[in-house]
């Protein structure tokens, strides 16, 4: 399957096409479609009837001109507490499902209202192979059933777990239950439940001629990238099955921004993808700019695509080294990291942190460029081209990578869409689509730079790809030293910059407004809005829900790398444990960008 996306190159699907979406839908569905809700999400907004919803996702994946191939998200929201409700169907909680066209570059997101006395509905594995473990994470965190799934167990939270951590009436901080004491009873309790039964995931223990072998793989083994476990089904050393386990890094950051004023919970956005940096922050404060009504200037936009890219460089850096180590090359990672450390050194000087800065502001940045900046990052421009291409010598070009990582682990665009992957592993197949081209945000449709892309979709191209993606990045920095903007580094804004202080000193209501501000944080309308962008693993996204509150009463932070690790099982079976190996450090993915 090819995916088109040259006649999209620039701008999305415009209000027009979306009206006519919307018309097809009522004239098909009438009153199944309940009510169109008005967002700034960017895209229709639809609460459909539980008993249309599964036939309404057909629909949509199947139109005939610019289908809806993918299952981008799904989650929900405990409507309970929620006041500034006006106007919408009646629900105690709220399933979403936003689909994404790739040929078609748009969106939609459909609703489905459920009373608390009846929390089901039926599931759409049938319709999106990628909704299982949405549909589990529902499951775990709101106690959503979803009727037909294959295995409806917990995904984030140990099967022990009392309650859904998600629901409002659920504790949030450990200080609101009685102190946690480890027994040998509670020991040997949760060890029980940890053991891995096949007959659950619909695995057989033996054949008529072997006998299986079932290995864990993890969740502390250096080859799984993290906290992450994988259960292998083996007969020697081949693949028959495989069940990816994860939650061992789970920190409820969905949770957490729930009692964080909207500005206090800028820095745990830096801790998903940990080594994103402020990469994490840009989705998060767009989002709620969308929210203020807030634009900023030619200069915020500019700065925060330069630190973006430096950021993208040392998070592939960190990739090539840890990946060509897990195919057995010891020496790459210490060249890798010498150059990561380049990076952090021009990060560092710019917004005084390293790895987490939480540099982006509502509104703008922290502070302004500081002087001299220039010739950091010229310097470090002037240094990255010749590295990559003895990079790409050295390693690409090496028998050993090349043998271990041809035709392995191989998907085509549909398979991708299928399963919802993004980013440089959507990219290696063929597909061209990358946010900064296809929806510009943030100035990008400012910058001249090209959209690498593969051919087949394996574990080499995976690799090769995320070298060409650096030697764009480094394109783009050029142009920023070369063209940053004058302006100021925040917006001129209530919510966002504290007044001047003479004007404080002499007027009541500017030093009363300063002071709520500061010590209780912005309280921003009523409504919902999306912001998504093409981070390091892929396509991350904050969908923001606001109560007219100085907190956010549902924070959904979508991930790439969620999908990317569901999608291991139709890869590897009938592989080989050396194959995974490979086709695991080709992904690119943190546990906190999975677990969150």
């Amino acid at each position: 399957m090819s995916v088109d996306t040259a006649d999209n190159s620039t701008v999305r699907a415009d209000g027009q096409h979306n009206s006519l979406l919307v018309a097809q839908l009522r004239e098909q569905f009438g009153g199944q479609l309940l009510h169109e809700q008005g967002t700034l999400t960017g895209m229709p907004v639809l609460w459909v009837s539980r008993g249309a919803l599964v036939d309404v996702l057909t629909t949509l994946r199947q139109l005939p001109e610019h289908p809806f191939e993918m299952l981008f998200d799904l989650s929900a929201i405990d409507e309970r507490l929620r006041s500034r409700r006006h106007g919408l169907p009646e629900s105690d909680f709220t399933v979403f499902y936003q689909l994404l066209s790739v040929s078609g570059n748009r969106d939609i997101l459909l609703k489905v209202a459920l009373s608390e006395r009846d929390l089901s509905l039926p599931t759409v594995t049938p319709v999106y192979r990628n909704a299982n473990w949405y549909e589990r994470e529902v499951w775990d965190m709101y106690g959503v059933r979803f009727e037909g799934h294959p295995n409806l167990s917990r995904i984030l939270m140990p099967p022990t777990w009392n309650g859904h951590p998600l629901r409002k009436d659920h504790h949030a901080r450990a200080t609101e239950v009685d102190p946690y004491e480890m027994t040998v009873e509670s020991q040997e309790r949760e060890q029980e439940a940890m053991q891995f039964q096949p007959e659950d995931w619909g695995m057989q223990r033996q054949s008529e001629s072997t006998e299986f072998m079932f290995l864990n793989l993890g969740p502390n083994h250096p080859s799984a990238h993290g906290a992450f476990r994988i259960v292998l089904q083996l007969d020697g050393e081949e693949i028959i099955d495989c069940v990816p386990d994860i939650g061992y890094h789970h920190r409820g950051a969905e949770k957490m921004a729930e009692r964080q004023s909207w500005h206090s919970f800028i820095p745990y956005t830096d801790r998903i993808d940990y080594v994103g940096g402020v990469m994490n922050n840009l989705p998060y404060v767009m989002a709620v700019e969308k929210l203020a009504g807030i634009e900023v200037t030619a200069r915020i936009q500019t700065v925060r695509v330069m630190m973006s890219e430096l950021f993208r460089i040392t998070s592939h850096l960190l990739f090539l080294g840890t990946y060509l180590q897990d195919l057995g090359a010891m020496s790459p990672v210490f060249y890798t990291f010498t150059d990561r450390q380049k990076g952090y050194e021009v990060i560092e000087a710019i917004t005084g942190f390293r790895m987490h800065p939480a540099w982006f502001r509502i509104g703008g940045l922290m502070q302004d460029l500081p002087k001299g900046w220039d010739k950091l990052v010229q310097g470090f421009v002037d240094w990255m081209p010749a590295r990559l291409n003895e990079y790409e010598k050295v390693m690409m070009e090496n028998s050993m990578v090349r043998d271990r990582t041809r035709h392995i682990a191989a998907f085509d665009t549909a398979n991708a869409l299928d399963w919802g992957v993004t980013g440089p592993n959507l990219r290696a197949t063929g597909c061209d689509f990358d946010l900064r081209k296809q929806r510009p945000y943030s100035g990008y449709e400012n910058f001249d730079f090209e959209v690498p892309l593969g051919s087949n979709g394996d574990a080499f191209d995976r690799g090769q790809l995320r070298i060409e993606e650096m030697r764009q990045s480094v394109k783009i920095l050029q142009q920023c030293v070369n063209n940053m903007p004058e302006g100021d580094y925040k917006a001129d804004h209530p919510l966002t910059t504290p007044p001047p202080r003479e004007r404080m000193l002499e007027h009541i209501e500017t030093l009363i407004t300063h002071f709520l501000q500061v010590s209780w944080g912005p309280v921003l309308p009523a409504n919902e809005s999306l912001q998504m962008v093409e981070a390091t693993k892929g396509i991350n996204s904050y969908y923001l829900t606001s109560d007219g509150s100085t907190m956010s009463y549902r924070t959904r932070i979508r991930t790439p790398s969620f999908p990317h690790l569901q999608q291991i099982p139709d890869l590897m079976r009938g592989g080989f444990v050396p194959d995974l190996i490979a086709h695991l450090g080709s992904l690119d993915f943190v546990m906190a960008d999975v677990d969150r």
